[in-house]
């Protein structure tokens, strides 16, 4: 398992998060051989052992989301030991894994959003500049959250309106800033430079001047957010990412263009704000036609 675990950290180049996440599940899959079938050595386990755990799960009423990452965890070890010769057939092509019902990402609504980011008074000193640049960043590229924290001052380019972000699987991207972002990044930039200096390195601090960090953005978009919408789902950091997404298309824009700003590896990904979309379509509809 560290082997796999390391192929994913310096050859996936796998987030420390998706890490993490590959490193519990595993570690749950392998308690559970060990206990229930008393195998030690989870390479050795048959497609009936694995349908076992699968089963388990959904008994134990885990989210069908949940227990999708967890087979996905599987499909990608068992690939791994194929191709290094540790197995000679991959149990999981027998496996199929639990229907999820669709779920549209959540998003926040453009006025509520437009309104806190025109109107709330976030203050001039490097807090209150540091909290409204993280809110106009998420929104105003649709960067994801670990992308946001993985900025550094030489990233951007203000000149040429672009941030160069780094995303999954170590692929880098130029993204547009408009003009108001610019604004707020050269704010927070010279008051930046004003309490901790114009050393390089990440471009968003906390307040002791230290890298920001996940659960840090985490608490300051839920603290603002919070007071324009009670959804929890909405509070999100990446709620943001889904109404950037969402009210560019709702302005026009195409999906392959969504799609790169995004950072989405292929167009199915994207294709899920068209179903938002759609359904805006028939909440007007049903609200406006008179035959509705």
């Amino acid at each position: 398992m560290e082997e796999f675990l390391n192929f994913l950290r310096f050859e996936k180049r796998y987030s420390p998060h998706t890490l993490v996440s590959y490193q519990t599940d595993l570690g749950q899959f392998a308690a559970y051989l060990k206990s229930a079938c008393e195998l030690d050595n989870p390479a050795q386990a048959t497609h009936p052992l694995i349908r076992g755990w699968v089963v388990e799960l959904m008994q134990d009423k885990l989210d069908p989301r949940t227990v999708n990452r967890k087979v996905a965890c599987l499909r990608s070890y068992y690939k791994f030991l194929l191709r290094t010769g540790a197995i000679a057939a991959n149990p999981m092509l027998r496996i199929t894994a639990p229907k999820m019902a669709k779920k549209l990402p959540e998003f926040v609504p453009e006025e509520a959003l437009n309104g806190l980011l025109n109107s709330f008074e976030f203050g001039d000193d490097f807090a209150g500049l540091r909290d409204q640049l993280v809110l106009e960043m998420l929104y105003g590229t649709g960067i994801r959250l670990s992308e946001l924290i993985g900025i550094h001052a030489d990233d951007l380019s203000l000149p040429a309106s672009t941030v160069r972000v780094t995303g999954k699987g170590n692929k880098q991207r130029l993204v547009p800033l408009n003009p108001t972002l610019k604004q707020v990044i050269e704010r927070y930039q010279a008051r930046r430079a004003h309490e901790f200096g114009a050393a390089a390195g990440p471009l968003l601090l906390t307040d002791k001047g230290e890298a920001m960090y996940e659960k840090f953005v985490y608490r300051t978009v839920q603290r603002y957010l919070s007071q324009i919408t009670t959804s929890r789902a909405q509070q999100h950091p990446h709620a943001l990412r889904h109404a950037f997404a969402t009210h560019l298309l709702g302005k026009g824009a195409d999906l392959n263009s969504i799609k790169d700003l995004l950072g989405h590896a292929s167009l199915a990904a994207t294709q899920v704000y068209t179903h938002l979309s759609v359904d805006r379509l028939k909440s007007v509809f049903e609200q406006a036609h008179p035959r509705a």
